[in-house]
């Protein structure tokens, strides 16, 4: 019963944004670098911090800092989906939401060098969620297989977090996907979406790490985390600024040069992400052999279908 109520009063405050976005012109427009051709409004992703909103206020104030610096993210994040913000000052709140989790995950006690590296790879982490998010139910759905995977390590391989804050995002997932997993999206994430799952995302994968002192559990972004890294790799070998917007993702020319329908190549990237993790919780003893083996494959499969494909875009 709980779980319906919170679905039922995100449904709403989700219905209650629409408005709001609607009467402030907060919309998507198409252009050049865009994967879709309809005005659709900006920013519904935003379920997702009232979604951990939710489990805060009804669970004892648990996670006090995680709840602060997804709060700060996700303001800015939000700002920058209006108008846009100078790089700089991203930067500043993005910092500080991560030196707010870090405190919140009891990181300070290692080495200095270890928040560096956690630093590093935390921003890249979070940028790389919200680049992948290009088309129709892909940031929605990929985040459904996630945290489906989190709630069974959860409750059958290791408890690291309180349940109910993974079943609350669950439920803000599942309300977003509603409105966007269709061939028609009546709204988009945005930058507050895609960020704001990225962080909440992060924040349980890192608990998850912390507590089995096993870094392969990154596995369970493997497949965005592949085709981001040699995105950036291949723009790289173009020379271009890769700080500008593209259309060079592999789930970009499947949709755009392959005519591929949003929903059908959202539901491969989540299918192949869901059979990576069965096949890792399946050998858990064997997760860093299976970790390379998965990114080995994967970009062997990035790097036929772009020799394959690509032509099609430098066509365009």
């Amino acid at each position: 019963m709980y779980y319906i109520i919170i679905l039922v009063l995100l449904f709403v405050a989700e219905l209650f944004y629409f408005r709001v976005a609607d009467k402030c012109n907060i919309i998507d427009k198409p252009n050049e670098r865009s994967s879709h051709s309809r005005i659709t409004l900006r920013g519904g992703g935003i379920i997702f911090y009232f979604g951990a909103l939710a489990y805060f206020l009804s669970n004892h104030w648990e996670y006090p800092w995680f709840m602060l610096a997804l709060t700060l993210i996700t303001f800015i994040s939000f700002v920058d989906d209006i108008r846009s913000t100078s790089q700089g000052l991203r930067l500043v709140f993005h910092f500080t939401a991560m030196v707010l989790m870090f405190y919140q995950w009891g990181l300070f006690s290692l080495s200095w060098w270890w928040i560096i590296i956690a630093l590093i790879i935390c921003t890249g982490i979070i940028n790389a969620y919200n680049f992948m998010d290009g088309i129709n139910g892909i940031t929605g759905g990929y985040s459904l297989v996630i945290l489906g995977a989190l709630t069974y390590t959860n409750a059958e391989i290791v408890a690291f977090v309180e349940p109910a804050l993974i079943n609350t995002v669950l439920c803000s997932v599942l309300v977003f996907c509603f409105f966007n997993f269709r061939k028609k999206a009546k709204c988009f994430a945005g930058d507050v979406g895609s960020v704001s799952i990225a962080f909440i995302l992060l924040f349980l994968i890192g608990k998850l790490i912390i507590k089995t002192e096993d870094f392969s559990w990154i596995i369970l972004l493997s497949v965005y985390g592949v085709d981001s890294v040699l995105t950036i790799i291949h723009r790289l070998m173009l020379h271009e600024n890769i700080g500008l917007s593209h259309r060079k993702h592999m789930y970009q020319l499947m949709a755009n040069e392959l005519k591929m329908p949003h929903v059908v190549v959202s539901l491969i990237y989540m299918a192949v992400q869901a059979i990576i993790i069965i096949g890792y919780i399946g050998c858990l003893n064997y997760g860093y052999i299976c970790l390379l083996g998965v990114i080995l494959l994967l970009s062997l499969v990035y790097i036929w279908f772009m020799k394959n494909y690509f032509c099609l875009h430098q066509k365009l």
